[in-house]
Formats: structure tokens, sequence, C-alpha cells
């Protein structure tokens, strides 16, 4: 079963959080999930720690470089799905989670500095693509953003989709139920109500649906 791998060089992006989104979901939807914490701020492990974790998620902490690429094959197997959560900085860890990756998915905030530093993901991915000679497919998922998208916003999405770069659609809004995972733990459905928990939970579903999809048409 695939690998997906979250990334971008810039800290602050929603990597933990689209992280979380994605697995709880995904488990929600009956997939095993394996969720490996390769931060060095622990943003995935502090979620495990706040409550039970939603049913057939497995959280594993401390995995680093020497040890990254045997964990993702050990628990790459049939019915299981491997969500990396990564450093923001482009080390040797990125790169060779990024080698195993069946999908890199990298969280952008509508910013002209996220778009600058995300881009840097990108070129890792072509670094590695080049280096073995395959396509590693890649999206980007912009993350808090509004219903009413600004100007900048509209330039960025312009500008990415003009150089062919696949964006995840929906994005993932600003959502205070989103931040307060982190405070709860568990999943959109276990935990107390913050905000619209009904369109928060809408969003997440169509953001894992159209993950999904993604993974399903490069395993056709």
């Amino acid at each position: 079963m695939p690998t997906v791998v979250i990334a971008s060089p810039k800290g602050g992006a929603g990597k933990s959080t689209a992280a979380i989104i994605l697995g709880t979901e995904l488990a929600h939807a009956g997939a095993a999930v394996t969720l490996l914490d390769c931060d060095p701020n622990r943003s995935l492990s502090l979620w495990a720690s706040r409550g039970p974790l939603p049913s057939r998620i497995t959280v594993l902490s401390d995995v680093g470089e020497g040890e990254i690429v045997r964990t993702i094959k050990r628990h790459d197997m049939d019915g299981q799905i491997v969500i990396v959560d990564l450093e923001g900085v482009a080390s040797r860890l990125v790169s060779r989670a990024i080698s195993q990756a069946d999908l890199v998915i990298t969280p952008m905030r509508a910013t002209t500095l996220d778009a600058t530093v995300g881009v840097r993901a990108l070129q890792l991915i072509r670094e590695e693509e080049e280096a073995l000679d395959r396509r590693i497919p890649h999206a980007v998922v912009f993350t808090m953003t509004r219903a009413v998208r600004s100007r900048q916003h509209s330039g960025i999405e312009t500008s990415l989709r003009d150089q062919s770069v696949d964006l995840i659609e929906p994005p993932l809004m600003e959502r205070t139920a989103f931040s307060a995972l982190f405070e709860f733990g568990g999943d959109l459905r276990s935990m107390p109500a913050q905000g619209n928990m009904a369109a928060a939970i809408g969003n997440a579903e169509d953001f894992a649906r159209a993950v999904y999809a993604r993974l399903t048409a490069e395993d056709a």
C-alpha cells in the first residue's frame, strides 16, 4: 500500500495538521494507517498523547535518518498506508523519505513567503527523481485558507498552475477544529465540538478523498 510523505522546508505550513487529518480520515474510512513522526517538534507525538488514538492508527516517534527507509518498508504492506511527517528543512532525512514516496504533499499557506520557500520542496523532489530515474508524484495543498480568497492567493495559485503543479482541491480551510486536534487528540468526530464541526469534517473528508484518488490513479 502507498506511502505519503508530507514535506515542506518551511515551518508553520501545516504539515502535521495535514498528516493528522489525512491519517484520521483514511482510518475512519477503514484503512490501517501508520504515522511516522520525523519532525523534531514531535507534533504528531503530542497529538497522540492527548487522548486515545483512533482505531486503525499507529504512531511511531523518533524515526531518524538511519531508520526511515527501513521503517517505511517494514510498514508498507498490504492494507496499510504510511504517512510521514517530516522536519521543516531540506535534509538527508527528507530526501530519503521522498525517495520512498508514492505521493509527496507540500502544504503551503497562500502567502508569497510560503510559496517561495515551498517551491524548494518541489525542487528537492525533482532532484530525487533525477537521482532515482523515476517519477515521484507530488501535489501542493493550500492550508489555513479562508472562504474569500485574497488576490495574493489567486495569484499564487495561477502561478503554480502555469507551472503544471498539481493542486489538491479542496484546500484545508482555517478551522478552529483543525488546530484543536493538538489540544484534545483523537479525531474530528471524537473531540469536543469546536466551531462548525460539520464544515470541518466535510473539508477533511473531501481532502482525504482527493488524496486517495491520486493514490489509486497511480496504482491503476
